[in-house]
């Protein structure tokens, strides 16, 4: 497999588009001999992987994996509830996004990252995010999402 660098993890279900634990373990059938079709947890690699690993390490509060070995791992993003959606605010959550992704040994530079009013609502931002992978693999868009801001 040409992304193999990328890896491979159990994949989450998008149950909506926003920022938040909204996601919940996804299932493929798998057949077992002399049994039948079970179900099973199913796997994402490659790009995907890439794109669903983004959206897990900014979930996770920064420090929130300390006690595993993993200090540095998430994001500030939840520092930013409760703010208003301001241009400081949008440029934070850029910051934020920016600052954790550093972090992530996959992705070789963010070529692309739009944080705007989400139209219709004062409390909300669309984020959309492109990364480009390490290695020849072509870029991955992540998002459009949205991040609650007030809570």
């Amino acid at each position: 497999m040409a992304d193999s660098h990328l890896l491979t993890d159990i994949r989450l279900a998008l149950r909506r588009n926003e920022l938040r634990p909204v996601y919940a373990l996804a299932s493929a059938p798998r057949r077992v001999p002399k049994v039948g079709t079970r179900l099973d947890l199913a796997t994402v690699d490659g790009r995907e992987n890439l794109g669903q690993a983004v959206v897990l390490r900014l979930l996770t509060p920064r420090g929130e994996l300390a006690p595993l070995g993993h200090p540095t791992y998430g994001s500030r993003l939840h520092e930013l509830v409760g703010r208003q959606n301001t241009e400081t605010t949008r440029n934070l959550v850029k910051l934020h996004i920016l600052e954790s992704l550093q972090q992530e040994a996959r992705i070789a530079k963010v070529t692309r990252l739009e944080v705007q009013p989400a139209p219709g609502t004062r409390d909300r931002v669309d984020v959309l995010l492109v990364v480009e992978p390490v290695g020849a693999a072509p870029a991955v868009t992540i998002g459009p999402f949205t991040l609650e801001l007030e809570a």
